[in-house]
């Protein structure tokens, strides 16, 4: 899909149009039961999720308080820094949020842990001093409880969906929970908790098979926290006196921030440090607010600004109060220790008193053009640069961090990227660093990484415009500066500028002429029967009104029949015919298509969704030379057929078998025929970007680790152009589609080595090569790539999607007309025909 990564927020939105059907399913789902299947967690064998109660404080209950325990069934001590307790209701809707408790500190071997959640006004017995502490007010009777690493709330709402997402280190759903382990967990009452079964024998918890109701009982709730107290108990024997707690130390803000990005007080409690509130989130799952030091120090490396973390609960302060905080120093880092992400530093477990409010607020900075320095991140080797002494003056992530919490502010500020689904966009700083054609600005290398751009967010996740590219935030956009796992530092706008439109439109491509073959490509963003039939209808007019309805057309990302749903079902045909139905409805040609079953499961992207490249052609304009043999595990070669080229079997994958297509999509050539010319066209999706260190992550420069794949994907298909060229140098080929990569990377040198096929984003100006646009940076990763014998080419990117707020995709198609003469059967003179054609089309005389 799109590129990089799962982005965990947007999977939500693939997993809606399969809800309905999925609620209602009552066999386990496979990928719980299946450890060897793609992204499955293995049954959990140290943190376990121990027993869940969700009636405290209810009617009849003796406990006050809802809770979550976890246990360490292994040998070692496992950490619990940067890892939350999730919770779903039991029937989730389409719009049902997981609530988040993020921990802290660690469980020991043989250990327990007490989450404590809301409380209610019944009962009469405390729990046990907890370890953790949130507000999530669980079920009493059916619910799902999650352990994750990180802390971002996560986004499945099916038990399908939540067995294939890595984070979910356990999972309980009891009573009528749809999402669950195999079969739920008994349902609880106000005074019944579902606790892991116990081997009689050892009395240790029996191993966890990833059956929430082989794995639970009901009964009578027993918390017991990390101390092995229980309601009620004074705890264990006595031993010795504990070490003392650390006395508070009165600092302040710049104390705490330091000139690292770490806190040199990370861990440490402080008191009473002085601030003006200047901001407070007010919705998600990490609430809380920020303040700022009016008495800044004279050191530039030193934020003054800090955010005072509430989790689930709003806090009471309010934007002006003067106030002085205690609390903890802690270093959050988005998406769990083991993320490649920077932290926030910030105050947990914190107290405030009000000294007084209404007061002005300490001026924002002003963020001009020439504010934040040109060059990105210091360059540390690949290696951590957290440890590095701040320099504020020289990079632009270093001068970010040394305003962390801070008030900034951005004057008529022009926007590079769309608003999303979670209330956010991209501007500039910088409106003259590298604009492109329509608005944005163009990436263009990896040294080149656009320090301009900036994300902007509301606290409070209301009254955010919807904005394309091109538009402007007229006057100012202000507020604290934050940090996120999606897109780095993030401008926390309490006051949005006013929204006025660029007037940014879609493009239409000119119509091909009748001696032009038209070949486009077009990723559909995992296109099945699930989908609204408006999503179909809109892909299809922009076939038919914005790409002027191409010859040839190279589909990435094509579901088979049950989209989503992982059920076996590898056939599209419904989804071919539901597109290409909608086509002719729109006033296009009777497309008919060319493709090839995956085998299930075997080529990645949305799990049961078996995305594959396909063919749409128009069979009035172009005809498809069909030779059987093709299937998922049958590799197509050349083969010569007089004097020219010719497929074995077509269409047909490229060495489906090699590893370099592990987990991937293989491509698919086919033999294609135009005014009697042969031409080759293989469709392509490379894998994605999924799992490259973030460009404003903390590991400098990033590692780019999907690379290594698409290197190898590209030297195998760079060995079947080449297959070709051996059989007839002037074989007409055409390389299209969703190649996952820069037109300045490696894979693409490997493609275009030699000159033997030629990459025509290169052909056109600076400004106008881009097919997607990603945190704010217009770039390339769709591509149409041409070689052998052909007139005079025109290619266009057709700009439909990635720019606007109202995707049908998140990518843009593309285009290639090519004028083709009729073959002769002699390639010398098929050659000067070419030639002859190309000359005159660029002197102007052939209209």
């Amino acid at each position: 899909m799109a590129r990089s990564a799962p982005r965990p927020r947007r999977a939500a939105t693939a997993a809606l149009g399969a809800l309905a059907a999925t609620l209602t399913a009552v066999s386990p789902p496979a990928a719980w039961a299946d450890p060897s299947l793609p992204g499955d967690p293995l049954a959990s064998t140290d943190a376990l999720i121990a027993e869940v109660y969700g009636g405290g404080g209810n009617s009849g209950a003796t406990l006050t308080t809802d809770f979550v325990e976890l246990a360490n069934t292994g040998a070692a001590e496992v950490a619990l820094d940067g890892l939350s307790v999730q919770y779903l209701p039991a029937s989730p809707k389409p719009t049902s949020q997981w609530q988040v408790t993020r921990l802290a500190g660690a469980i020991a071997p043989g250990g327990r842990y007490l989450v404590a959640e809301a409380s209610g006004s019944g009962g009469s017995t405390p729990l046990p001093t907890a370890d953790a502490t949130g507000s999530i007010n669980m079920s009493g009777t059916a619910g799902t409880v999650a352990l994750v690493t990180g802390t971002d709330a996560l986004t499945c709402l099916t038990a399908e969906d939540c067995a294939v997402d890595p984070r979910v280190r356990d999972l309980v759903g009891y009573g009528a929970a749809a999402v669950r382990e195999g079969n739920p967990a008994p349902a609880t009452s106000n005074t019944t908790s579902v606790a892991r079964t116990v081997d009689a024998a050892s009395g240790a918890l029996r191993p966890d098979t990833d059956d929430n109701a082989a794995d639970f009982t009901a009964g009578a709730p027993t918390p017991t926290n990390a101390a092995g107290q229980t309601p009620g108990d004074g705890g264990p024997e006595p031993g010795p006196d504990p070490e003392p707690e650390p006395e508070p130390v009165t600092v302040r803000v710049h104390d705490i921030q330091g000139t690292t990005r770490i806190s040199p007080l990370n861990g440490k409690p402080v008191a009473g440090v002085p601030g003006i509130v200047t901001g407070v989130r007010s919705h998600g799952s990490a609430r809380g607010f920020w303040l700022q030091d009016p008495e800044p120090d004279a050191d530039p490396r030193t934020s003054e600004g800090l955010f005072v973390f509430t989790g689930s609960t709003t806090p009471s302060a309010r934007v002006g109060d003067q106030v002085r905080v205690s609390g903890v120093v802690s270093e959050y880092r988005p998406g769990g220790e083991e993320s490649a992400n920077q932290t926030v530093t910030e105050l947990k477990n914190p107290q405030w008193t009000v000294l007084s409010s209404g007061n002005a607020l300490p001026p924002a900075e002003v963020l001009g053009a020439d504010t934040v320095p040109e060059a990105y991140a210091p360059e540390a080797g690949g290696e951590s640069i957290e440890k590095a002494v701040l320099a504020p003056a020289d990079y632009a992530l270093d001068f970010y961090e040394s305003r962390e919490g801070m008030l900034l502010r951005v004057d008529d500020a022009r926007v590079v990227g769309p608003t999303d689904g979670y209330a956010a966009l991209w501007v500039t700083t910088k409106p003259e660093q590298h604009p492109s054609a329509r608005g944005g600005t163009v990436y263009l290398g990896y040294d080149q990484p656009n320090a301009g751009r900036l994300k902007v967010e509301s606290p409070t996740g209301e009254g955010f415009p919807t904005a394309n590219v091109g538009d402007r935030l007229a006057g100012t956009t202000a507020g604290p500066l934050d940090y996120s796992q999606y897109g780095g530092y993030v401008l926390e706008a309490s006051t949005l500028g006013k929204h006025v439109s660029g007037g940014l439109t879609a493009e239409t491509t000119r119509g091909q002429r009748p001696g032009e073959l038209a070949v486009a490509t077009y990723n559909v963003e995992n296109l099945s029967p699930a989908d609204d039939q408006a999503k179909f209808d809109r892909l299809a007019r922009a076939v038919v009104t914005n790409l002027a309805s191409p010859d040839v057309l190279a589909l990435e990302e094509i579901q088979d029949n049950s989209g989503p749903t992982n059920d076996g079902v590898v056939a599209a045909d419904v989804t071919l015919t539901k597109f290409t139905n909608a086509i002719r409805a729109a006033g296009g040609p009777a497309y008919q298509w060319r493709q090839i079953d995956p085998v299930n499961l075997a080529d990645g992207g949305q799990p049961g969704g078996n995305i594959r490249v396909a063919f749409l052609f128009n069979p009035k304009r172009v005809s498809f030379v069909d030779r059987p043999g093709g299937d998922a595990g049958t590799p197509v070669s050349v083969v010569r057929t007089g004097h020219r080229a010719a497929l074995s079997i077509s269409p047909g994958r490229i060495d489906p078998a090699n590893a370099a297509w592990q987990d991937s999509r293989k491509p698919l050539a086919g033999e294609f025929v135009f005014r009697g010319r042969t031409v080759f066209v293989v469709a392509n999706h490379f894998a994605s970007k999924g799992g490259d260190q973030p460009m404003h992550g903390r590991y400098q420069p990033p590692t780019r680790g999907s690379e290594v794949q698409r290197q190898q994907q590209a030297t195998v298909l760079r060995g079947f152009v080449d297959q070709l060229r051996e059989v007839d140098p002037g074989a007409t080929v055409v390389l299209a589609g969703d190649l996952n990569d820069y037109q300045f990377s490696q894979a693409l040198h490997t493609l275009t080595r030699g000159g033997v096929v030629r990459d025509l984003i290169d052909t056109l100006p600076a400004a106008e090569r881009y097919s997607y646009v990603y945190e704010g940076n217009s770039q390339v990763l769709d591509h149409i790539l041409v070689g052998g014998r052909r007139g005079a080419t025109d290619y266009d990117v057709v700009h439909v999607n990635a720019e606007f707020a109202d995707q049908a995709s998140d990518h843009d198609p593309q285009v290639l007309r090519m004028r083709l003469t009729p073959q002769t059967g002699l390639p010398w003179l098929d050659d000067f025909c070419d030639q002859l054609d190309d000359l005159l089309d660029r002197l102007g005389r052939f209209r």
